[in-house]
């Protein structure tokens, strides 16, 4: 996978970042989707060792949200616990529209590396 490459070239371990990677991916192509035009990755490593990830996506209108803890049996919508449970700090950017993009911050800290 790039994401664990770039990582490796970076000296950040990849386990937890390519998760949340696997996790905004695999919901901008779900939920994010419009014919016709994909979403973007973008892994930044800031001074300090904190690495963002940001996946924008083309569905500005479709604001994902921690499902509510009663759908815990449901066979989808785990993947923002997941990645709430890795990151340090995630959120959503509006725009330009009709986009958003959803991000997510790990820290060097929570002894990752």
């Amino acid at each position: 996978m790039l994401t664990e490459r770039q990582l490796d070239d970076w000296g950040v371990p990849s386990r937890e970042a390519a998760q949340v990677v696997a996790e905004l991916s695999a919901n901008a192509v779900l939920h994010g989707r419009v014919p016709g035009r994909d979403f973007r990755l973008t892994l930044r490593l800031f001074p300090g060792g904190t690495l963002r990830v940001e996946v924008p996506d083309a569905r500005g209108d479709r604001i994902p949200r921690l499902p509510d803890p009663a759908a815990d049996e449901a066979e989808c919508g785990r993947g923002l616990r997941i990645v709430a449970a890795y990151a340090d700090r995630w959120g959503v950017d509006a725009g330009p529209a009709p986009a958003k993009t959803v991000w997510a911050e790990l820290s060097q800290g929570r002894g990752r590396w």
